[in-house]
């Protein structure tokens, strides 16, 4: 009797055991997870990118003619204005050539009229019987090669009153004195630099704006810029500039803005802070930005699905905003995300599942809730 009572509890541990074990196992099959439902919420985004302040005409002026600077009217740092002198290339020496090339003209047209004449007479004498076909070739050809010589003397003298105009380098338009590159003195030739011109008055705001924010930008739109010498200040602007397509590289879309600098505050090359107002869009999905996590092939969430199994999203993202991260594809309101516990989750992973209030959640068809354990 002892024996076989012995032989009972050994077998009921035996069992006991075997079953304990048997939901260990179970139970580490199920990892806990905690989850959340995406939500649409209606949101009012502040569109702010950084930009730079770029001169609207900006230019280094060259020389047209060679010869040596005689005069300089304006020096770094000074205004001109549109078509004002600047700097002088020997203008005395260019008027001595013009009046060569006038008077080189004059002569050609002289020599002109003159074989206009002789071909009259030898024409007259030659209905007269008098001059032969010869001499009248011959003064038609002196009076063609006396033509092209005019012709020629009034390009050389165009030629040299260009040059005494370019021998007073103007401004080509309104602007500040930037850079002077050459000296009173110096020797200069044609195409070298002789100094920079900036234009600050408008003066313009480039920026970049992503895909995603690239149809929220018009022409003749209203923008508000800050820059870090006038923190307190805001500056207004009106968009001038859409690039026709987006970079390939960037993937961004070029924007400029035309800003009024008539105080001259504002200098080219400043970093400015655009703000392009407040767009406000409805029904936007969104889930706790714990949820999401980086992978070598991007943004990456887990859903929950039936049966208690996670399945992994690739997704989209978008806006950010108090700890929240926009999903712009991948999953729509009302789907459970799992917030935590999913840094080694895997595809298809049975969970357990909890609220953030700790209570325990069954997505499992009623079949298989309702089945015995």
């Amino acid at each position: 009797m002892t024996r076989r009572m012995t032989c009972t509890a050994l077998a009921f541990i035996w069992l006991f055991g075997c079953a304990g074990e048997e939901a260990e196992v179970e139970a580490a099959k199920f990892t806990p997870v905690t989850i959340e439902p995406a939500l649409a919420v209606d949101i009012d985004e502040r569109i702010e990118v950084p930009g730079q302040l770029v001169a609207k005409d900006r230019a280094e002026i060259a020389a047209e003619v060679a010869g040596q600077i005689t005069g300089i009217t304006l020096d770094e740092g000074s205004a001109a204005g549109e078509n004002d002198e600047v700097l002088t290339i020997d203008p005395a020496r260019r008027a001595l050539e013009r009046d060569r090339a006038l008077a080189g003209a004059d002569q050609a047209r002289a020599q002109m009229r003159e074989q206009e004449r002789e071909l009259a007479r030898v024409k007259k004498l030659r209905g007269q019987k008098v001059a032969s076909q010869t001499q009248l070739d011959e003064a038609e050809t002196e009076q063609t090669l006396a033509r092209s010589r005019l012709r020629a003397a009034e390009a050389e003298l165009g030629v040299a009153e260009r040059a005494l105009g370019d021998a007073t380098v103007r401004a080509p338009f309104a602007g500040m004195i930037g850079r002077r590159f050459v000296s009173r003195g110096e020797y200069v030739i044609p195409g070298q630099k002789l100094f920079e011109l900036v234009s600050l008055n408008p003066i313009e705001v480039e920026f970049r704006l992503t895909e995603a924010d690239s149809s929220r930008v018009a022409l003749a739109q209203t923008v508000a810029l800050r820059v870090a010498p006038y923190p307190d200040v805001i500056f207004e602007g009106r968009v001038t500039v859409i690039a026709p397509v987006i970079d390939e590289q960037s993937r961004t879309l070029r924007v400029k803005a035309q800003v009024d600098n008539s105080d001259g505050r504002l200098r080219p090359g400043l970093f400015a802070r655009v703000d392009l107002g407040v767009a406000k869009r409805s029904g936007v999905t969104m889930v706790p930005q714990a949820a999401v996590l980086q992978r070598a092939d991007g943004a990456v969430v887990f859903r929950a699905i039936d049966d208690n199994r996670v399945e992994r999203v690739l997704v989209e993202t978008g806006l950010f905003q108090a700890g929240m991260v926009e999903i712009a594809s991948g999953i729509a309101s009302g789907d459970r995300i799992v917030v935590r516990g999913h840094f080694r989750l895997t595809d298809g992973q049975p969970v357990s599942l909890r609220t953030p209030a700790g209570e325990a959640v069954d997505l499992r068809t009623p079949d298989v809730a309702g089945s015995p354990n």
